[in-house]
């Protein structure tokens, strides 16, 4: 039972969740059956029917709805008397500033990425607001608290982020499934399905298409009354027979690989069309994109099963028809996503025959879907008890009780017969350039790199700035905003096309720069370095930052900046994109319990929330060493960090 204290804190308290999906679900409940009265709700996202499993306050007449809305409607049927406030936005939103933060008491965040995690972070610390973090991803799961001046802040220690694959890996040389599904979901289905002019590297993998009057042409381009049955084999003979054979002929590539062995339809299928086991009538007559299958018109039922070459190859050619029959209209503007069945049928068959190809293990629509969409299966129960851990430690920072705050880890397995390990939160990390304000170095060719390139690759990808703006002593030269005048806004858009040592106010080695972002009331200064020369492999962005915590790498592909051209020379490089969802991952490494009472120390503890990246389960290290599920994709495990070892905790 709550003490008097406790409950007058409680409901005088005002709440801001932001997240209403399988934790904010959850904490939305229990916030309103311990006594909260005042709680306000942010989330974007509209209901979908793949969280009808596990986010218990929707329903399937919801879908397509506001999840903040539908939340609120669903809590306020067994507590009418409180007050919850929906906002059916972007926590980014300009309307979200510091201000708006100052309000509350306590932020709670049930967010599922990295970014809009770092912008309430800042915005926490700009307003001097505690803020209570949360993740979950399969059984695992955790809860920390962050206060300004007292405990580290969400960006203090490093977050694990998707590791790159060169391009030449993707398109010329896979050796896993994952590389098979990345080729088929951003570059085939993208080339066929998707924007026509965006740049493919399909297009680059035939070096001497010039020469051949046969393969000159777009092959993507549908010829004019060529017949779709014509047009699906084509392509398929020229991706998986006609590139193949091109790329052997680069006898150096093969000398330690293993050679793939270029596929044609005329060696895998019947030279005419066989009967189909499934209903033509019925799908035909389907109305609705969405349910429109290659699958169902084929006979195959079971998404577990494992498809031959020629199942693989049938669905290929059917999901490609069904395209073009069917929903010819999205065509030039698709994108892919999990929970569209065609294009998970598509790109499960296409990247089973490249698998094939070059002698990858097939798998099953099921798996492929998970590694596409980057799904963990989400674990109700654990979403139930990290919201339950979110209110106990919202409850402790309304009673400004200190000493009682604990980082708290949900285990998958028990370590000292205990599941949750409570660990006494770190003081801020001088080092950390977000809530310490430490000045950071940039190592760049001053004379080669452009102001579009420090904005888009370090301010905005590196250092997670919205709104930048950019000064050089009292010169500015760069910024953002809906009140900038027009001639303003033009100088600033001609600054970007500059290298920097060309800027009306020169950026050349020694210079620092001041980099603000006023909607999150961040600053911070950056030396710059000149250096001449990188390395294209290990520092492909020819920029080296130095003083920020940098990702720790997974699985990931990069995407070259729509804001135009960069002058850089780097390598390209591929990742497999993680589809938004409700729930976050975590690695946990190398713990240490030291103690069975009520202190206990974590050597090194790493989480991610970021789910839009690659699947990656958690792994714990004790006495009793227990290995986590890695099915899929390659577990990041990071080494020990003595640093860390060395952090303080926060002073009783």
């Amino acid at each position: 039972m709550a003490s008097e204290e406790q409950l007058s804190a409680i409901k005088g308290a005002k709440v801001l969740m932001v997240g209403a999906g399988g934790i904010g679900c959850e904490l939305l409940k229990t916030l309103a059956l311990s006594g909260f009265e005042d709680i306000h709700i942010i989330d974007m996202d509209t209901i979908e029917v793949s969280n009808l499993n596990r986010q218990f306050l929707f329903r399937q007449k919801h879908v397509g709805q506001s999840k903040a809305k539908v939340a609120r409607e669903a809590v306020l049927k067994f507590r009418p008397h409180i007050r919850i406030t929906p906002y059916h936005a972007n926590v980014k939103d300009p309307d979200f500033n510091v201000d708006f933060f100052k309000q509350f008491n306590v932020v709670l965040n049930g967010l599922d990425n990295l970014d809009a995690r770092r912008h309430v972070n800042r915005l926490c610390l700009a307003s001097g607001v505690p803020l209570v973090e949360s993740g979950t991803t399969g059984f695992l799961g955790q809860v920390t608290v962050h206060v300004k001046g007292k405990t580290e802040c969400y960006e203090c220690q490093s977050k694990p982020a998707p590791k790159t694959y060169p391009v030449c890996t993707i398109t010329s040389t896979p050796s896993k499934f994952v590389h098979c599904i990345v080729w088929a979901k951003d570059l085939l289905f993208t080339k066929l399905f998707g924007d026509k002019n965006q740049e493919n590297d399909l297009n680059v993998r035939s070096t001497d298409a010039s020469s051949s009057s046969e393969h000159a042409e777009d092959v993507f381009e549908r010829r004019v009354d060529e017949d779709i049955e014509q047009y699906g084999r084509r392509i398929y003979d020229h991706v998986f027979g006609y590139n193949i054979e091109v790329a052997l002929r680069n006898e150096e590539t093969w000398k330690n690989r293993n050679r793939p062995r270029p596929l044609y339809t005329k060696d895998v299928l019947p030279p005419q069309p066989v009967e189909q086991n499934g209903n033509n009538d019925r799908a035909s007559k389907t109305c609705d994109p969405s349910l429109v299958s290659a699958m169902a018109y084929l006979g195959l039922k079971n998404p577990q099963d494992l498809w031959s070459l020629r199942e693989n190859s049938e669905v290929f050619l059917e999901a490609l028809k069904l395209f073009f029959l069917k929903r010819e209209k999205e065509i030039g503007q698709l994108g892919f996503d999990k929970d569209d069945q065609l294009a998970v049928e598509f790109v499960t068959s296409a990247a089973n025959i490249r698998a094939a190809s070059f002698g990858i293990p097939l798998h099953s629509l099921f798996e492929a879907k998970g590694i596409a969409g980057n799904i963990v299966h989400a674990v109700a129960t654990t979403n139930a008890i990290i919201a339950g851990l979110i209110v106990l430690e919202a409850m402790k920072v309304l009673q400004n009780d200190v000493k009682s705050y604990r980082m708290t880890y949900c285990l998958e397995h028990s370590s000292r017969k205990m599941l949750l390990m409570p660990v006494e939160p770190f003081e801020p990390n001088k080092s950390c350039y977000v809530c310490s304000e430490t000045p950071l170095t940039l190592e760049i060719n001053t004379h080669r790199s452009k102001l579009r390139d420090f904005v888009e690759k370090v301010v905005k990808a590196k250092l997670g700035m919205s709104l930048p703006l950019i000064m050089h002593g009292v010169a500015l030269l760069y910024e953002v905003g809906d009140d900038l005048e027009e001639d303003e806004v033009a100088n600033y858009a001609a600054n970007l096309d500059k290298v920097l040592s060309e800027l009306p106010s020169p950026v050349t080695g020694g210079t620092i720069l001041t980099v603000e972002d006023l909607q999150q009331e961040l600053k911070c200064n950056i030396n710059i370095k000149h250096r001449e020369e990188f390395d294209e492999e290990k520092e492909p962005d020819e920029m080296v930052l130095s003083g920020w915590t940098p990702a720790l790498a997974t699985e990931k592909k990069t995407k070259t900046s729509d804001n135009g051209p960069s002058s850089s020379n780097a390598s390209q490089t591929v990742q497999l994109e993680p589809e938004d969802d409700d729930e976050l991952e975590i690695i946990l490494k190398d713990p240490e319990i030291l103690s069975a009472g009520n202190k206990r120390k974590l050597s090194d503890i790493s989480v991610t929330a970021d789910s839009e990246v690659s699947r990656v389960t958690g792994e714990m290290q004790t006495k009793s060493h227990a290995e986590a599920d890695d099915t899929h994709t390659d577990t990041a495990m990071l080494d020990g960090n003595s640093d860390i070892s060395k952090k303080k905790r926060v002073q009783q």
